[in-house]
């Protein structure tokens, strides 16, 4: 394959934005870490009623990443930590395509210089993705 200049100035801004999209972890993959004992720091920055109603157990909630104060109270919770820190941040609140919380969150951590953050891929729903394949869920405010 021949490469054009037409075709780089098309695939170098694809591979642009690739390169800073957030790096993901499947549902499957996190609940077997937990289930082996590997713990990262997971931060729920959806709404509120979707935490209390079930997160996973040891999250700690944040609040709507898309909201300035919620993004705020994010980065004051992370500062102090090593930007090695392993963090898993997830919503849960539409299909992933659709949520408005969690790029929000991802690049306030990516600006803040964290290297080991993954976004938990929530294909429909916290519901359907997390909750009814049986993975551990814990309901309330802790």
């Amino acid at each position: 394959m021949r490469v054009t200049p037409l075709l780089l100035a098309v695939l170098i801004p694809i591979a642009a934005v690739a390169a800073d999209a957030p790096p993901t972890v499947q549902p499957a993959e996190l609940a077997s870490m937990l289930k082996s004992g590997e713990k990262p720091l997971m931060i729920q920055v959806g709404f509120r009623v979707l935490y209390t109603q079930a997160h996973i157990p040891g999250s700690e909630y944040i609040g709507p990443a898309s909201k300035p104060e919620a993004l705020q109270q994010l980065r004051h919770r992370l500062e102090p930590l090593p930007r090695t820190q392993a963090i898993v941040l997830y919503c849960g609140c539409c299909p992933w395509e659709r949520c408005p919380n969690v790029n929000p969150a991802w690049e306030a951590l990516h600006a803040m210089a964290f290297t080991n953050v993954k976004v938990l891929y929530i294909a429909h729903n916290f519901g359907k993705d997390w909750v009814d394949q049986g993975y551990p869920v814990a309901t309330g405010e802790h």
